[in-house]
């Protein structure tokens, strides 16, 4: 199922812009409850170290949900098995999703500007939101998806080789993969190339404080700021999110936040509001902010769009609860997505698309008035 990526191959899916993602090509195994010791995916496992055994099934200690699983039962990512009592990933060194991308595709606006990222994906993901846009890998399990074989010493001379600044863990669940993210977080922190952590941020303080060390930025998806809608709309809940934010912050991670405005469930903006006013009074206002454009996909494809309105409201929300860096994304043709000055507000950053037509910033600071603008610059 899973076999060697070699630089001919990738070098001609990464730059022709598609993602190497071949979910439905050939064979693949169909997903199952249970798990068995004869299973291939065995090449692909590695031994967790976050979990203990109680008189119920062994317990994952990586996220919030804390799947508690008996012999050969699979937790809710689809990535973690118990197998004699102790529980492995099963996403080690198996992505299914490889690409090239320019650091502004994460979202990150403030974090080595115009650089390459090598991305990478591994099919699960720890919660099950109605919106996923990439559910397809997310909500399926490394048994569903056609894989490369891409250990984390590989993942880094990739990188390396096409001259990414960084290496992104993204596309589905880094939290699913957890330990091929840390070993490759390591090995990439070694050889100097940065990492970037892209997810929705639902996991425990002690695996996040241990990957956190070899984390340079990362994107935290804060999907609304009410606990009902965060358990019907993405099956979790919203104090852990709010806790990986406090937490990579004191860790020193360089950090951005997408906020995706989904009509009907995430597009009030009484609640709007109160994020914001959370964010402002706990640190975060040079935490540059991310409204997100729905688009009608997986299970709420009967929606709407999201109204340029209401993301402009939204928008106007955040800067008057005080924070200075708020952006509006997938509306082509914006000037939300240009970095402005907090404080003689010209275009520090002029953006279109993912590509920067003016940078305005000299050795972290405003060219014009010498303000700092908060992110990492070089």
């Amino acid at each position: 199922m899973s076999r060697k990526i070699n630089k001919r191959e990738f070098l001609k899916y990464a730059f022709l812009g598609s993602c190497v993602c071949s979910l439905g090509a050939g064979k693949v195994h169909a997903f199952t409850k249970s798990f068995s010791a004869n299973d291939e995916l065995w090449k692909w496992s590695k031994l967790s170290k976050y979990y203990i055994e109680t008189p119920r099934g062994v317990k994952c200690l990586i996220c919030p949900n804390e799947c508690t699983l008996k012999e050969g039962e699979v937790g809710d990512c689809r990535s973690r098995v118990n197998y004699q009592n102790k529980i492995y990933s099963i996403g080690y060194g198996n992505p299914c999703s490889l690409h090239v991308d320019p650091i502004e595709k994460k979202p990150l606006y403030h974090f080595l500007p115009e650089s390459k990222t090598f991305s990478l994906a591994v099919a699960g993901c720890n919660l099950a939101c109605l919106n996923c846009q990439n559910w397809q890998i997310s909500q399926v399990s490394p048994k569903e998806t056609r894989n490369y074989d891409l250990m984390p010493l590989e993942v880094y001379k990739q990188a390396n080789y096409y001259e990414c600044k960084s290496i992104a863990y993204t596309y589905s669940e880094p939290i699913a993969f957890y330990e091929y993210f840390l070993d490759s977080s390591k090995i990439a922190h070694e050889h100097g190339i940065k990492n970037v952590m892209v997810s929705a941020g639902y996991i425990k303080e002690k695996p996040l404080r241990e990957v956190a060390k070899y984390v340079d930025a990362a994107n935290i998806d804060l999907k609304s700021f009410d606990d009902d809608i965060y358990a019907r709309l993405n099956g979790g809940s919203l104090q852990p999110i709010l806790e990986t934010l406090k937490i990579l912050k004191e860790e020193g991670v360089w950090l951005e936040i997408t906020n995706l405005i989904v009509p009907e469930w995430t597009d009030n903006l009484d609640m709007i509001k109160r994020m914001c006013d959370w964010l402002y009074k706990n640190g975060f206002e040079n935490t540059p902010l991310h409204f997100s454009r729905f688009t009608p996909m997986y299970k709420l494809n009967h929606l709407p769009t999201t109204p340029v309105s209401v993301l402009n409201n939204a928008r106007e929300i955040a800067q008057n609860a005080g924070l200075n860096y708020v952006y509006i994304g997938n509306v082509p043709g914006s000037n939300a997505q240009n970095t402005i000055c907090p404080k003689c507000k010209k275009v520090v950053i002029e953006r279109k698309g993912y590509r920067i037509l003016q940078n305005n910033i000299e050795n972290g600071k405003c060219k014009s008035c010498n303000e700092p603008i908060a992110g990492v610059w070089e």
